[in-house]
């Protein structure tokens, strides 16, 4: 009996587990946030929840309140950022090689991931403690990658970074992120842009993304003993399930910008919508692709829009 079919839906089900564990982190971390700024006397813009701001300075709403729109909290700069960034890494990548890359890039992604430790272990356990935690688990990774940890940390530092600057956006804005992304996940991957560059990043052992063996003995292994077969578009011959952080970062923002805006049920409905959204993602790559790369925001954002036109 071929085993082909048991270990390809093995990886999906962890897949989309992984998404769920990264969604509840999102909505334990967030009710945190407020009471935390209260406590220590941190003062943040609050915004109308309906409104897209394009971009910062100050705006007069309908009923004639004027609110200021501080930059992390209009679309326009935000949108720059994050394109100026994939651009940046991808010519970083491109004109420089990768044994001088290797250090300082595996260095930040260690960083990032302290800090994503750190947020989603302080509003629960001494502040001592938790900069303890944060430093173990990044220095942890930074000597020795295992796919566990590594698979750990980036949903703890992806669910973060969405409960943070969830606080600061309205969902319309976060929405608007995902939809232009989706756009750019679509041409990323039509291009093999994205196929290009995480190659690049796992043959430096710093691959934003998810990492599901086929062999579940292999979630003990040492991403630094695999860079080299790491991605594969042959289905045949993939050894490991890739989804990327970007497909589970920015619907942790927008659960984390509806929570902020309407409460916890709505955000748990965005989150659940969310989580179709990769269903159907999965459900299109066995049927039409064949086990193919494809992105996987597109249909994540359909479904999400669907759920935010509802609520």
């Amino acid at each position: 009996m071929s085993t082909k079919r048991p270990a390809k839906l093995g990886t999906v089900y962890l897949g989309l587990l992984l998404f769920v564990v990264a969604q509840i982190l999102i909505l334990l971390v967030a009710p945190r946030i407020d009471p935390f700024l209260d406590e220590n006397d941190i003062e943040i813009p609050t915004l109308p929840s309906e409104p897209i701001y394009w971009w910062p300075g100050e705006v007069t709403l309908p009923d004639g309140n004027v609110v200021e729109v501080p930059a992390h909290s209009a679309l326009g700069p935000i949108l720059i950022y994050i394109f100026a960034a994939a651009a940046v890494l991808g010519l970083t990548l491109y004109k420089i090689p990768l044994t001088a890359l290797k250090v300082l890039l595996r260095l930040l992604f260690a960083l990032l991931f302290s800090w994503g430790a750190f947020i989603a272990t302080v509003f629960y356990v001494p502040l001592p403690l938790a900069v303890g935690i944060a430093v173990a688990f990044g220095a942890f990774w930074f000597l020795i990658p295992l796919v566990w940890l590594h698979n750990l940390v980036l949903i703890l530092a992806v669910s973060s970074l969405g409960a943070v600057f969830g606080r600061f956006i309205t969902p319309w804005t976060a929405m608007a992120i995902i939809l232009a992304l989706a756009v750019y996940d679509f041409l990323a991957v039509r291009f093999k842009f994205m196929l290009w560059m995480a190659d690049r990043l796992s043959e430096v052992n710093a691959l934003p993304a998810l990492i599901i063996p086929k062999d579940y003995s292999e979630w003990n292994s040492n991403l630094k003993k695999h860079e080299e077969k790491m991605i594969e578009v042959n289905p045949a011959k993939r050894e490991y399930s890739i989804l990327g952080g970007g497909d589970i970062a920015f619907p942790c923002l927008l659960t984390a910008s509806v929570y902020f805006a309407q409460g916890f049920k709505p955000a748990a409905t965005i989150a659940a919508l969310g989580l179709l959204g990769l269903v159907s993602v999965y459900a299109i790559q066995a049927t039409f692709l064949k086990g193919k790369p494809m992105p996987a925001l597109p249909p994540i954002a359909a479904v999400t829009l669907v759920g935010l036109l509802i609520i």
